[in-house]
C-alpha cells in the first residue's frame, strides 16, 4: 500500500495553540490532545470516532469518475442502467475495467480507515470517559474494531485476500512491502474479531440517543455475512486463477460443503438474539429512522436526495432527474401478487397491461408508466412529460428507480426524509439463512423464511400447498433459482445483486448480452402498446469476478500479488 495511506490524518500531529476543546477544531490539534488523561468527556476521542464512522459502506449514487452525484452501483449490474450514458459504472458491463480505471477501487479509503481505527485502539485508553460513563471505552474500542473489520471485508469481496496489518499504526519508516494475505487468513481474521466484539457492544434494544451505533447485532452479522461469502462458489474453490498461489489468495482452493454449515451457524446465533423482526411493511425498512428490521445504517441527516437524483424527470417543481434507469429484467423478476413468476401461465399475467396485479414490491422499487406521484401519473410513454425525447437524460429504460422513497404519490412536494444506507437488515438475513439451509439439503426448511418475506410483502398466501407462490417440494437446484430470484427483488439496489452474481458465479451468464427495457407507444385512443426493446449489450470477462489491485498499489508494495488476468 502506497505512503498516502501512511500519511492519512497527519493533521491530527500538528501543534496547537491550546486545549480548549471548544475553540480548537479537530484537524489543528495534536494526540495529546485527542488522547487527553485529563478530558473526562473524551470531547476530541469522541470525534474521531464519529469520522471512522464515515468510512462505512454508502450506496446511493455514489459511483462517480469525477466528484459529481453518480450511480448506483447495481446500474453496473443487470438490474439497472444509468439513464446519463457514457457513465462509469458502465465499466463493470462493458469490459473497460482495468486497473487503472476502476470506479469501484476502494484500497486506499479502506486501508485509511483501517489504519486510523489502528491509531484510535492504540490511544483511547488514556481517556477517562468511563469515569462518567461506565463501559464507554469498551464500547468505542469495539465499534473501531467492527469498523476495521468491515472495510476489509469490502475488500476481500472485490480483491479476494488482502495484506492484514493487525494492531500495528504503519509509518513511512516501516517496512511497507507487505504481502497479500490468502482468503482463508483473512476469513479467519474478521471472524475471529466478529466473535471477539460481539460481546463488548451495545446489546439491543438500544437508546434513541445511540440509533445508528454498532451493535451486538451487527457484529452477529458481519461475521455470517463473510461465512456467506466464504461458502459460496466463486470462493469456495470456484476461483479461476491457474496457479496455487492465486487460487489461495482468491478464494479457498478446494470446495468445502461444511462452509455452507458455518455460514447457517452463524445466521441461527444471529436470528436466536430475538432481537430483529420484519417491518410490517416493506417501505417501512427504509423510510424511518428507528425500526425492527435494521441492524445497521449509515446514518445521513434528513433529506431528499434521493428523489431529486432519481425520480422521474418531469417534475421539475420540486426537480427530479432520473439518474437511474432500473431494466426490464429487473421488473420482469417480480411476480404476480399471488405470488406466481410472469412465465406462470396460471399467473394471470396480462402483457397488454403489465404492472396490474403484480408483487407490491414492485410499487416500492420502481416506478413504471401510469403510477401515481407527486398528484399525477408517471408518463414513461414515448412523448410523455417523464420521456419526452431531445432531452439529455431521461429514461433508457421506460423505468425509473423508486426505492428507499416515502409515499409522496399525493404530495405536491417532497419532504425530508430519514435515508440512511442500509447495511444489514433482517429480510436480508432471512435470505441468506434460506439460501443457506437449501445448500446444506434442508430445503424443506428453506420455504419458512422465504414465507415469512412474502407475507409481509403483501403477496396473497393462497390455498394448497403452494402458499404464496412458492411451489411446494421444490428440488435443491430449484430452490437455488427461486431464492436468487427472491433476493434480487427484496435486496434490489442495496448493494447485494452486484456481489451476489459474482459470488454465486453467474455473472458470466447474466451480463454476455443484452439488457432491455420497454418502449410504451400511445395511441390517439389512449391504448398503450408495450414492446420490449434492447438497451444495453453487455460482456463479461472471467477476470471481472475480482477486481484488479490499482495499478499505483502494485507498483508501490512489489510484494502485491495480482489477481489472475489483470
Amino acid at each position: 500500500m502506497n505512503t498516502r495511506i501512511i500519511l492519512f490524518m497527519i493533521a491530527l500531529v500538528a501543534m496547537a495553540s491550546c486545549k480548549k476543546y471548544e475553540e480548537t477544531p479537530l484537524q489543528g490539534i495534536n494526540k495529546g490532545n485527542v488522547y487527553d488523561p485529563l478530558d473526562k468527556n473524551g470531547d476530541y476521542a469522541r470525534q474521531v470516532l464519529s469520522d471512522l464512522y464515515t468510512s462505512l459502506p454508502d450506496g446511493f449514487n455514489r459511483v462517480s469518475g469525477d466528484g459529481t452525484v453518480g450511480d448506483f452501483l447495481d446500474a453496473g449490474s443487470d438490474d439497472a442502467i444509468p439513464s446519463r450514458p457514457n457513465k462509469v459504472v458502465e465499466y463493470f458491463t462493458n469490459g473497460r475495467l482495468n486497473s487503472t480505471n476502476n470506479p469501484d477501487n476502494n484500497w486506499e479509503n479502506a486501508y485509511r480507515a483501517i489504519r486510523a481505527a489502528n491509531d484510535f485502539l492504540a490511544n483511547i485508553d488514556v481517556v477517562p470517559v468511563d469515569a462518567n460513563a461506565p463501559k464507554t471505552l469498551q464500547y468505542w474500542k469495539a465499534e473501531a474494531r467492527f469498523i476495521r473489520a468491515i472495510n476489509y471485508f469490502e475488500m476481500i469481496k472485490r480483491y479476494g485476500g488482502v495484506p492484514l496489518i493487525g494492531d500495528k499504526v504503519l509509518s513511512p519508516d516501516d517496512n511497507l512491502q507487505i504481502p497479500r494475505n490468502t482468503f482463508e487468513q483473512c476469513v479467519t481474521y474478521l471472524v475471529s474479531e466478529c466473535d471477539a466484539i460481539k460481546g463488548l457492544l451495545r446489546v439491543e434494544p438500544v437508546a434513541d440517543s445511540d440509533l445508528g451505533r454498532i451493535t451486538r447485532g451487527a457484529a452477529y452479522a458481519l461475521k455470517a455475512r463473510v461465512l456467506l461469502y466464504a461458502a459460496s462458489p466463486l470462493f469456495n474453490g470456484g476461483g479461476i486463477a491457474a496457479d496455487a498461489t492465486r487460487k489461495a489468495l482468491a478464494g479457498y482452493p478446494t470446495y468445502d460443503a461444511g462452509r455452507w454449515t458455518l455460514a447457517l451457524n452463524a445466521l441461527q446465533d444471529l436470528i436466536n438474539l430475538n432481537a430483529y423482526q420484519l417491518t410490517s411493511t416493506f417501505n417501512a425498512a427504509f423510510i424511518g429512522r428507528k425500526n425492527t428490521e435494521v441492524i445497521l445504517a449509515k446514518q445521513r441527516a434528513k433529506t431528499f436526495d434521493l428523489e431529486t437524483n432519481n425520480a422521474p424527470i418531469g417534475y421539475t417543481t420540486p426537480l427530479s432527474n432520473g439518474f437511474t434507469s432500473p431494466t426490464q429484467e429487473l421488473v420482469d423478476a417480480f411476480p404476480m401478487l399471488n405470488g406466481l413468476s410472469i412465465t406462470d401461465p396460471a399467473s394471470g399475467y396480462v402483457a397488454a397491461n403489465p404492472y396490474a396485479g403484480r408483487d407490491k414490491r414492485l410499487d416500492n422499487t420502481v416506478f413504471y408508466n401510469g403510477i401515481r406521484w407527486l398528484s399525477r401519473n408517471v408518463e414513461t410513454f414515448d412523448g410523455g412529460k417523464d420521456k419526452p425525447g431531445g432531452v439529455a437524460v431521461q429514461t433508457r429504460t421506460g423505468y425509473y428507480l423508486k426505492k428507499y422513497m416515502a409515499d409522496f404519490s399525493a404530495a405536491t412536494a417532497y419532504a425530508t426524509q430519514d435515508h440512511n444506507f442500509i447495511i444489514f437488515r433482517y429480510g436480508g438475513i432471512l435470505l441468506d439463512y434460506a439460501e443457506c439451509l437449501n445448500e446444506v439439503g434442508r430445503t424443506a426448511d428453506a420455504y419458512a423464511p422465504l414465507r415469512s418475506l412474502r407475507l409481509r410483502a403483501g403477496i396473497t398466501a393462497g390455498t394448497g400447498a403452494d402458499a404464496y407462490g412458492i411451489k411446494a417440494g421444490m428440488s435443491q437446484t430449484d430452490m437455488r433459482a427461486f431464492i436468487q430470484n427472491e433476493r434480487r427483488v427484496e435486496m434490489a439496489f442495496e448493494e447485494q445483486r452486484f456481489w451476489d452474481i459474482r459470488r454465486w458465479k453467474i455473472a458470466g451468464q447474466v451480463l454476455n448480452g443484452s439488457l432491455h427495457g420497454t418502449q410504451i407507444t400511445k395511441a390517439a385512443t389512449g391504448t398503450l402498446t408495450y414492446t420490449p426493446f434492447t438497451v444495453s449489450n453487455t460482456t463479461f470477462n472471467l477476470r471481472f469476478y475480482l477486481m484488479p489491485i490499482p495499478y499505483s498499489e502494485v507498483i508501490t508494495n512489489r510484494s502485491l500479488i495480482q489477481n489472475e488476468g489483470w
